[in-house]
């Protein structure tokens, strides 16, 4: 899909409150950004923000994070914030491939909502459950890694149980029809369009101890 460009994405981007302009600056010291030891979480690939401004309404006890890659994509997510007053919301414009550069060892739970599901084999490695984006989540979760997934898409989630499950995660809970479930659920915008198509909405929650492996490289 191509990206349609946003007239001063930049200028809009840089004038919200809640988008980290360097965000590299604040690496080991995102608590100085919120003011508080609240746990953290992130979400990679938040798109037009729906998700994480609903979220941050609901959870005023966490901090979101919100990741992107494209200044014209995360420019409506900002849009979308600035309706709302939220003090526990920030987003960054950066690569997932790089988030070891701007977070360490601070994140509590990492979301990864309907992300590109790349279904040439060939692109597989781009693919954000892959076991290089898992080793670099590595980096920046605290004590515990903790990833919760939502997808429409039978081949990605298929793929993501069995990386994550390589990689030495266990999983809390697989759900394969989740609107027909009763988990407690915040939509997204793709979410609520597939859903709304008949798409059965896939759901994840795993976790990986990690404070034994660090013990261990010591």
């Amino acid at each position: 899909m191509r990206l349609r460009n946003v007239k001063n994405a930049k200028e809009i981007l840089e004038s919200s409150k809640y988008f980290v302009k360097n965000p590299e600056e604040f690496k080991g010291s995102w608590k100085s950004v919120f003011n508080n030891d609240n746990p953290i979480m992130i979400e990679i690939g938040m798109g037009k923000g729906m998700f994480l401004k609903n979220m941050a309404k609901n959870h005023p006890e966490w901090n979101f994070i919100g990741i992107e890659k494209y200044e014209s994509v995360l420019v409506r997510g900002v849009e979308n914030l600035e309706e709302e007053q939220l003090e526990n919301v920030r987003v960054m414009c950066i690569d997932a491939k790089e988030i070891e550069n701007y977070l360490s060892s601070e994140v509590d739970s990492l979301y990864l909502n309907f992300s590109d599901p790349w279904p040439k084999k060939r692109h597989h490695k781009r693919r954000l459950t892959h076991e290089s984006f898992l080793k670099e989540y590595d980096k920046v979760f605290k004590s515990n890694a903790h990833i919760i997934l939502k997808t429409d898409n039978d081949s990605l989630f298929e793929f993501s149980l069995m990386s994550l499950c390589n990689y030495g995660y266990k999983f809390e809970k697989i759900v394969l029809d989740l609107w027909n479930s009763k988990e407690e659920n915040i939509r997204t915008e793709y979410e609520e369009k597939f859903g709304n198509m008949g798409f059965k909405i896939k759901y994840l929650e795993a976790y990986k101890k990690l404070e034994v492996e660090r013990n261990l490289k010591r």
